[in-house]
């Protein structure tokens, strides 16, 4: 939920000019900014905030401690020196310099999403390898999934995986997750992901290990799609013919019926039937997952040649 204190439009999901009930961040401007930092000291559960337009005097920030902090100036020296001492008060802080809210900036930071890559699963169709290690471009398969997580605008991506080899070739490149009941399905793979997903995060962005097609667009592109006013608590890619297929973005009050699935349930169980809760948009990249020898060779000769990089 994001709170809205005073005459800001902003087009995002959640949005309120109420007193919030729950968690929330707060967007205010400037001249409101004393009355803003009354509202943080007395909510604990406000987590970040973002103030536009910034005054001429820098006020006690303290009650923003333990906060995340976004400033939006025009004026580069104002900027700079309130930056300065919100980060000597120990506040964790970034900055944007417009005279305008930049409003996918601003919903951005004010509503994180983490992604989950499901990479704990057996290659029971690929005799003899991992599948997820398969080499796409000179890189393991996994990591372009991971890569287009980050790159794409996810702000925390995790890896839940249950083989050693899966950790070795992921090993420093992203937050892991070890699986210990990877055997049990998917549901528990899912679970230990969403369990490690930081407490400011509002939306998780479920994304499987062999869909090496899936691109930092299609992450980006799903997140606008999520993010924006009016939008339902999951978005997924469309699959054609009223269908859709992972990447799909969970908000958080969807998680407590994600806890309790088993086997290889997953996000379809739980929307299955209700489609108030889920938007369907349409996405650059494909979804094509991997399962056999053919479709490991349909994917190779499909994937999009790159610039030379350096191997790991």
């Amino acid at each position: 939920m994001v709170f809205v204190m005073g005459d800001i439009d902003l087009p995002v999901r959640g949005r309120t000019y109420r007193e919030p009930e729950g968690p929330h961040s707060m967007v205010v401007r400037g001249k409101d900014l004393d009355a803003g930092l009354q509202h943080v000291a007395a909510r604990s559960d406000c987590r970040s905030v973002a103030v536009v337009g910034l005054p001429e005097e820098v006020p006690d920030l303290s009650p923003l401690i333990g906060r995340r902090l976004l400033l939006v100036d025009g004026d580069g020296t104002r900027l700079r020196n309130f930056a300065e001492v919100a980060i000597r008060a120990g506040i964790e802080v970034e900055w944007i310099r417009s005279t305008r809210p930049p409003f996918e900036r601003l919903a951005a930071a004010l509503l994180p999403v983490g992604g989950i890559v499901l990479a704990a699963g057996k290659s029971s169709r690929m005799p003899g390898s991992q599948k997820l290690l398969l080499d796409i471009d000179g890189v393991p398969m996994v990591r372009h999934v991971f890569e287009a997580a980050s790159e794409g605008g996810c702000h925390q991506t995790v890896v839940v995986y249950a083989e050693e080899d899966v950790r070795r070739a992921i090993d420093g490149r992203a937050e892991l997750v070890f699986n210990a009941r990877a055997s049990t399905g998917m549901a528990s793979s899912l679970q230990a992901g969403l369990k490690a997903m930081r407490h400011e995060i509002e939306g998780a962005m479920v994304l499987l290990g062999d869909q090496p097609l899936v691109g930092s667009r299609t992450v980006a592109t799903l997140l606008r799609a999520w993010r924006r006013e009016g939008s339902r608590p999951a978005v997924a890619v469309s699959s054609g013919s009223d269908g859709w297929s992972p990447p799909v973005i969970l908000e958080r009050s969807l998680w407590e019926e994600l806890y309790s699935l088993k086997g290889d349930a997953g996000a379809r169980q739980v929307l299955h039937g209700r489609p108030e809760m889920l938007d369907v948009v349409p996405a650059p990249g494909r979804s094509d997952d991997i399962d056999t020898p053919d479709d490991y060779a349909k994917i190779v000769r499909l994937f999009p040649r790159r610039r030379p990089r350096q191997r790991a």
